[in-house]
């Protein structure tokens, strides 16, 4: 792959690769950082791509390993002092179902975001997130149910 094709994948994937960062990490900052993390990643080995139609799950493979690298990262480093001007999330912002996304636990989250929102086969997220399609099925499956069960809670809540 050249890299005038590598600018066209990256260019339509950069919305999709940040709704998949947002699913791991909850700080736009965070989000962005790791999109062009993974990026400029790419870019350096593009060269370990073995074909071309598979360069964006490629791509969300480099993300989603940039995603956790920073989460270790963060969880080695504490603050010192809380700032107490920080954004602090108050559900305003997103929609109920982001809200409710983001209450689930990452592997279903991610399983979700990869299959409903971004459009990718069970085969694809399997390869993706390094499990069997059995594992895919099955978190999907979880996933659902978790988010249903928050959704009717939330609605219960609000009536």
């Amino acid at each position: 792959m050249d890299k005038e094709a590598f600018a066209k994948v990256v260019l339509s994937a950069t919305d999709s690769l940040y709704r998949i960062s947002k699913t791991i990490l909850k700080n736009d900052a965070d989000c962005e950082d790791a999109v062009q993390e993974a990026i400029a990643i790419g870019f350096a080995k593009l060269g370990t791509l073995r074909q071309e139609k598979y360069a964006k799950t490629w791509l969300v493979r480099i993300l989603i390993n940039e995603c956790y690298a920073l989460l270790k990262k963060r969880e080695k480093t504490t603050p010192l002092l809380e700032d107490p001007e920080a954004e602090e999330y108050t559900g305003t912002d997103y929609s109920d179902l982001y809200e409710a996304l983001s209450v689930l636990k990452k592997e279903y989250r991610l399983a979700i975001v990869l299959h409903y929102l971004e459009g990718y086969s069970i085969q694809e997220i399997a390869k993706i997130m390094r499990i069997s399609v059995g594992t895919v099925k099955s978190r999907l499956s979880r996933g659902r149910k978790c988010l249903r069960h928050i959704m009717e809670e939330s609605y219960e809540n609000i009536s």
